[in-house]
């Protein structure tokens, strides 16, 4: 049996459907409905049962044998201003999961961030010396990170532990995530609505690390497959601009043109505007393939939202 905690979500509906692919359907989406219309991206997936994610901590224990946990739940708003909430949400939950999963050995993949490294004047390494979370949202990520390696370090354990530090991540079934779904999924909503997509001014000099999420499940398998723990960024190596971004649409889409917007006051200050992902760790684990490059990972995102609004 396999857990995936936000399973209804972006990237834990696309990683239960990774499993799919391996023929694996016992599995247990833990997830928060809320009145969100996150329940539209469990219709295509083959799973066992669903669990709201206050009824888990309880229900965990008397599930029988868990062969892994992919703990991809957390409040992923980096706007969210309730620190109290987000370190009760996203550290302690985590907390407490990993426990069980170092008690009962039990394998454990959790998803960390790239906003770790903040500004990145420092690089992006899986380092302390990168590391400078400039909100709520990745501090929270920033201390469980520090919590696993404390307590990973510390005694020998027969648990598999990996977090993943997920860099921008764009692809399907991120409807129900509004202001903080990908940019490519809000270009697909102002072409079709305007027939014109916007990007702040200065986009040209805002580089990031885009990748697909198709990536990202097949990292999460890859570590799944092998006996590696630790932590690892997950992205391409790779910068491109926000600009470069909107070509490539553009070109895909036909029909909408680009209009430059000025850059929004309450994003001063809290916007990377350059990311890049160290591969070196990833690529000495083991990881050997090729990332999606932007040109096929928005061509491929891009048919499927025309098809589906970007579901499955």
């Amino acid at each position: 049996m396999f857990i995936v905690t936000g399973g209804a979500g972006f990237i834990g509906s696309n990683l239960v459907r990774m499993l799919n692919k391996q023929g694996i359907t016992d599995i247990i989406i833990v997830d928060n409905l809320g009145h969100s219309q996150k329940y539209l991206n469990m219709n295509r997936l083959s799973f066992s049962d669903y669990i709201d994610k206050k009824d888990f901590p309880e229900k965990i224990s008397t599930l029988g044998k868990i062969e892994g946990v992919l703990h991809q739940g957390a409040c992923s708003a980096t706007t969210e201003s309730d620190a109290n909430y987000l370190i009760k949400n996203n550290y302690e939950y985590s907390k407490n999961l990993l426990h069980f999963c170092l008690d009962n050995s039990v394998d454990f993949i959790y998803a960390s961030s790239a906003s770790v490294y903040g500004n990145g004047n420092n690089g992006f390494k899986e380092d302390p010396a990168c590391e400078y979370p400039l909100n709520g949202y990745a501090f929270s990520k920033f201390i469980f990170d520090n919590y696993v390696r404390r307590v990973y370090s510390a005694t020998e354990q027969k648990s598999k532990i990996v977090g993943l530090r997920y860099f921008n991540v764009y692809g399907y079934q991120e409807n129900h995530k509004g202001s903080m779904a990908s940019v490519p999924f809000h270009f697909f909503n102002q072409a079709n609505e305007t027939g014109e997509i916007k990007v702040f001014e200065g986009s040209e000099n805002f580089l990031r690390d885009f990748v697909f999420v198709d990536d990202v499940a097949d990292v999460v398998k890859f570590f799944m497959e092998s006996d590696k723990s630790g932590i690892y960024n997950c992205g391409t190596g790779e910068e491109r601009s926000f600009v470069d971004m909107a070509n490539i649409f553009t070109s895909l889409y036909g029909n909408c043109s680009i209009n430059t917007i000025p850059f929004p006051d309450h994003l001063t200050g809290k916007y990377q505007a350059f990311t890049k992902a160290d591969t070196a760790n990833l690529r000495n684990a083991g990881y050997g393939k090729k990332f999606t490059s932007l040109e096929e990972g928005l061509k491929r995102y891009l048919t499927q939202l025309k098809k589906s609004n970007g579901y499955f």
